[in-house]
């Protein structure tokens, strides 16, 4: 390998950083929690990259909290168009295989299950196998997660008869098989903060002379991982020799330390003096002659510290001369007077207004950044400019470098005043916060925005970036309308930073009438510290569809029919069709969706019954956390996609998901005209003591509002499937419209924020905790299979685990034939485990028949009488099936009649091998109270075991 050095090249650099997980401790199968501290690596590396200047504009993207299709999906991006250097790095959790030989970084999604893998994880050795056919020269691979040093191992034992894999360097943040420590959430974690440091040391920065300075700091600082044991960096690479390295960063060479000994005003004099004699009459400043000057504008953008580290009413102290008792500077509003620096406004530290005396800084003065709404500032916000030529160059010198000495900045000041190109100062970051649906469209709006002329200098510097994240939509309503207190002062047992991310400067919400349900809860509080400025009308369109597969969905007529309708059609149709939906409480497309379902209206309270419509969706462990998870899901069995009918959002259809190569069975839209349409709004949010950069933040918000709702955001908006917000709301991009799409829609009626909440209440009731009843047929032909763990009450003690202390269940043994066919073997109500256990370890076989008719008719009124409150509910009724011949004939039809009403489904389980064939009574009852009928032909424990816990709450 020889000494690489990627400028003037397609160079690309993917920065993943996972601070946010779906699934989380105490969840036995969630990661040991959040990685607030993995926000700040995310935008402080962007940053020092930038400053770098290896990386070009729009070659450095970041990934917040990618699921595993979006990393793969991006990674596979960078492989096809970098054509110097790709660096990816990587920050997050990860796990080792048993046996140490694979190391698994795991993504937003992540799930650890016993014995079944790691969901929601990308393996190394597949992002090795990436890496290696990528177009790339080099490739630099920065890991900064558990286990990092493990990555070398999988590098050398990586199957590679191409030797592809030399081109491959890593930097790992800790050696081998040890953890380290998630850092806080005030700053970036320790190997990264180190590594962004190094890269900032100005000059050229070589991977071998990085990994030297992130090991020698990391020592320094005495770093502990896990255990207490050292936290060590580890590099991977050939012998670094003169021949054998990659350039990095390429910043402006730092100025020396002065030597011991040596005092600061003679350097600062001999300073002054080779400025004064280089820039002779140069004029100072862009000017309107366009000269080389101070980059004043955006030298303090970068975020600072926490999201909420300046947010607290005592506010952040600023540098330099903000620090309060600082003096005038003598660089203040008025220009440096008469030095010839015109308007005068060289970069200099901000001063608070409230909490320091007048530096001098004025009005233009720079302020410090922290993250957004927290109060922080921008450290001067416009350029020097020239009144008139500077021919008193001795005067204007020794001003400029002195405010430039008072910011910190003087090395670069220099640099630019002494005839070096202008520097980019890290740009203020804007924190938008969307619908998990919205996600990746509003990112690749974000993505476009940042590198267009729109958010460019006329130096060709980033006015602003934007990140964005996304959160459940039901938590983003309660913490925006009631919790935004802790949302600034966060707490350990209420802390919206970790549970929904940091505070947003915009929200775009899937629906206008989020924002009405925020102001309603904020109303109820007695001090709000968020408010909200919605923009009028929403940005674009796109209606909630049944994605139907194309041939159940050829004889559908697809507009001007009810969902209620459409699905009826569909079963009539087929009866194997499923009916899938995301998380009604993550995304809004689900919540508006389920409201159709519910059959509600605004002033109605629903026609439907929520436990019998989610009785219609198909069965899953967990509902998805988005509409494009949902679609990446179903092709995993192409027998279910085939049979499977989707509601989503329409954009999905034409967008494309990105998620991982599978056939997936070609989808049409179906419109329901009673379903609400996305009309995603954007908000300003400002959170109070957070204007001492509020003219700077409204700049930049303001620049992008204007380019989303321009030509520039609609390209994009169209180009992933959006329509018009108005008239017949076509398609933006008609001309790229796939088939089974329509021109045009009638919107269904807008979405009302009380039916919303109304059908959340309903949904959260039907999926609350359960009421499960259990029938145990205890008559004399059961003796046979009565003992162990698959007799009787064995099976219904394998049952219980996915039953919780808030479920209400009970036993009732079914024996006997006359007025009374059954006693109670565990009272129903609330139960411990072990007292429930102990109960059917006291079950006894009866000297009886049974009447299996008698005893589903009583239990069916029994939960009837208690299902008031649309709770789910479950019978259960176990037997051999001896007793049929009294389940037959108008006995029989008197109970189907009696299930299709209840709105309680019956779990029929027939300890017969033919217990569940046609014609027999069984299945007729189990299909009419939307149950299953389950015999020992199936896998009859786990089976039931997952109708039970689909039911209650399960245990913790």
């Amino acid at each position: 390998m020889s000494r690489f050095d990627p400028r003037g090249k397609a160079n690309r650099a993917l920065l993943a950083g996972v601070s946010e997980y779906d699934h989380t401790a105490p969840d036995p199968q969630g990661v040991a929690g959040q990685l607030p501290a993995v926000r700040h690596n995310r935008t402080t590396l962007e940053d020092a990259l930038h400053r770098g200047g290896v990386f070009g504009a729009g070659e450095v993207r970041t990934l917040a909290s990618p699921a595993p299709d979006d990393f793969t999906g991006a990674l596979r991006r960078a492989c096809r168009e970098a054509r110097g250097l790709l660096l990816l790095y990587f920050a997050g959790h990860a796990v080792t295989s048993t046996s140490g030989n694979e190391l698994h970084l795991q993504m937003r999604t992540a799930r650890v299950l016993t014995s079944h893998g790691l969901p929601g994880s990308v393996s190394f050795s597949q992002v090795l196998g990436e890496l290696a056919e990528s177009n790339a020269e080099q490739v630099v691979v920065i890991l900064d997660c558990c286990y990092a040093g493990n990555a070398a191992g999988i590098w050398h034992r990586f199957d590679d008869p191409k030797r592809k894999k030399h081109k491959i360097l890593l930097l790992m943040s800790v050696q081998p098989n040890r953890c380290i420590l998630g850092g806080d959430a005030d700053v970036a974690t320790p190997f990264t903060r180190e590594l962004t440091g190094a890269l900032d040391a100005g000059g050229e920065v070589w991977l071998s002379g990085l990994y030297a300075a992130v090991k020698e700091r990391m020592a320094a600082a005495k770093y502990r991982a896990e255990d207490d044991d050292p936290q060590r960096p580890q590099a991977l690479a050939p012998p670094w020799d003169p021949e054998a390295d990659v350039l990095l960063a390429a910043g402006p060479a730092a100025p020396p330390p002065p030597p011991a000994g040596d005092p600061w005003l003679p350097r600062l004099r001999a300073l002054l003096t080779r400025g004064a004699g280089e820039i002779g009459g140069r004029e100072v400043g862009t000017g309107e002659a366009g000269g080389p000057g101070v980059r004043a504008g955006e030298t303090g953008g970068r975020e600072a510290g926490a999201p909420n580290a300046g947010a607290r009413k005592t506010g952040t102290p600023g540098t330099g001369a903000g620090e309060p008792g600082a003096r005038k500077t003598g660089a203040g509003e008025a220009g440096a007077r008469k030095t010839g620096v015109g308007e005068a406004d060289v970069p200099s530290a901000g001063a608070r207004q409230a909490d320091a005396p007048n530096t001098g800084a004025g009005k233009a003065g720079g302020r410090k950044a922290d993250a957004p709404g927290t109060g922080a500032r921008r450290a001067g916000s416009r350029k020097a400019r020239v009144r008139k030529p500077a021919t008193r160059s001795g005067r204007i010198v020794p001003a400029v470098l002195l405010a430039l000495l008072v910011t910190g900045v003087g090395g670069y000041g220099i640099l630019a005043l002494t005839g070096e190109s202008a520097l980019c100062g890290p740009s203020l970051e804007l924190r938008v916060l969307t619908d998990p649906d919205l996600e990746p469209v509003i990112r690749a709006a974000a993505d476009a925005y940042v590198t267009s002329d729109a958010n460019t200098t006329g130096d060709g510097c980033r006015r602003s970036g934007v990140t964005v994240n996304s959160a459940g939509a039901v938590a983003v309503v309660t913490a925006l309308g009631e919790r935004t207190d802790a949302w600034q002062q966060p707490r350990e047992d209420d802390n919206p930073q970790r549970d929904v991310g940091p505070q947003p400067d915009v929200w775009i919400p899937a629906a206008r009438a989020d924002v009405d349900r925020v102001t309603s809860a904020a109303a109820r509080e007695d001090r709000v510290f968020a408010r909200l400025e919605p923009q009028d009308g929403p940005l674009v369109y796109s209606p909630v569809v049944l994605a139907v597969p194309k041939a159940p969905g050829a004889g559908l007529d697809p507009t001007g029919r009810s969902l209620a309708e459409l699905l009826d059609d569909l079963e009539q149709a087929d009866a194997t069709t499923e009916l899938h939906r995301s998380d009604p409480e993550s995304t809004d497309s689900a919540l508006l969706a389920t409201m159709a379902l519910y059959g509600d209206r605004p002033g109605a309270r629903g026609a439907a019954d929520a436990r019998a419509a989610e009785q219609r969706l198909a069965r899953t462990a967990r509902p998805e956390p988005s509409a494009a998870r949902l679609l990446c899901t179903l092709p995993g069995d192409h027998a279910v996609d085939g049979r499977s009918t989707a509601l989503v959002p329409e954009f999905l259809l034409k967008t494309g998901l990105g998620c991982h190569p599978a056939t997936r069975v070609p989808r049409v839209a179906a419109y329901p005209d009673d379903v609400p349409g996305l009309e995603p709004a954007f908000v300003r949010v400002r959170w109070e003591d957070g204007d001492r950069d509020a003219e700077a933040r409204d700049d930049a918000v303001d620049r992008f509002r204007t380019w989303l709702t321009g030509t520039g955001g609609r390209a994009v908006l169209g180009e992933h499937g959006f329509r018009s917000a108005t008239g017949e709301r076509g398609l933006l991009d008609a001309a790229s419209a796939p088939e089974g799409l329509a021109e045009s829609v009638r919107p269904a009626r807008r979405a009302d924020p009380s039916t919303m909440d109304r059908a959340l209440e309903r949904y959260g009731n039907a999926h609350g905790p359960g009421r499960v009843l259990f029938l145990l047929d205890s008559s004399g032909s059961m003796a046979g299979r009565w003992d162990g763990s698959s007799g009787g009450p064995g099976i219904l003690k394998q049952t219980l685990p996915g039953l919780g202390g808030e479920d209400e269940y009970g036993v009732w043994a079914v024996h006997g034939t006359g007025d009374r066919t059954h006693s109670a073997l565990l009272p129903f109500g609330t139960h411990e485990r072990s007292a429930a256990e102990r109960a059917l370890d006291k079950a006894e076989v009866r000297d009886a028949e049974a009447d299996p008719s008698g005893a589903l008719r009583d239990a069916l009124e029994f939960m009837r009488e208690r299902g008031t409150d649309e709770r789910p509910q479950l019978i259960v009724y176990l037997t051999d099936g001896e007793d049929d011949g009294r389940l037959t004939g108008k006995a029989l039809e008197d109970v189907v009649d009696r299930a299709r009403a209840a709105g309680a489904p019956v779990a029929m389980v027939s300890l017969s091998s033919s217990g569940c064939d046609q014609g027999r009574p069984a299945p007729r009852v189990a299909e009419a109270g939307r149950g299953r009928c389950l015999d020992v032909g199936d896998d009859l424990v786990p089976a039931l075991h997952d109708e039970v816990a689909r039911t209650g709450m399960g245990e913790e």
